[in-house]
C-alpha cells in the first residue's frame, strides 16, 4: 500500500499546491494528520478523494515515505492512482 504526491505544479493564491492521495482512505488519512493537516481539508470529491499539499510539505511528505508522482515521467501511474481516488471518492466519508 502507498500514498502518493503529485508534481507541485497548480498555482492558487500565490503558493504550488501538489495533491496527496493514496491506495486506501486509511493511510490518505494517516498521512494527512502526521504532516499537520487537519482532517477538515480532505477533499471527498467524485474528482478524488485527496488532500492539497503546499509545496513546501510536498518534501516532507516525500521523506515520511509518499510515492513521488510525476505527470510527465509517470503517466499511466498517475492515471491508476487517480482512477482509484475518483472510486474512492464516490461516497465515502472516512
Amino acid at each position: 500500500m502507498s500514498v502518493y504526491v503529485d508534481d507541485a505544479v497548480t498555482l492558487w493564491r500565490g503558493r504550488y499546491w501538489a495533491h496527496l492521495m493514496a491506495d486506501t482512505l486509511p493511510e490518505l488519512h494517516a498521512m494527512a494528520a502526521r504532516l499537520g493537516i487537519p482532517r477538515s481539508a480532505f477533499q471527498n470529491r467524485t474528482s478524488g478523494a485527496h488532500y492539497d499539499l503546499p509545496a513546501a510539505l510536498r518534501t516532507q511528505a516525500l521523506q515520511l515515505g509518499a510515492v513521488a508522482l510525476s505527470r510527465h515521467h509517470d503517466r499511466e501511474r498517475l492515471r491508476a492512482v487517480i482512477r482509484n481516488a475518483r472510486a474512492q471518492g464516490r461516497g465515502e466519508h472516512d
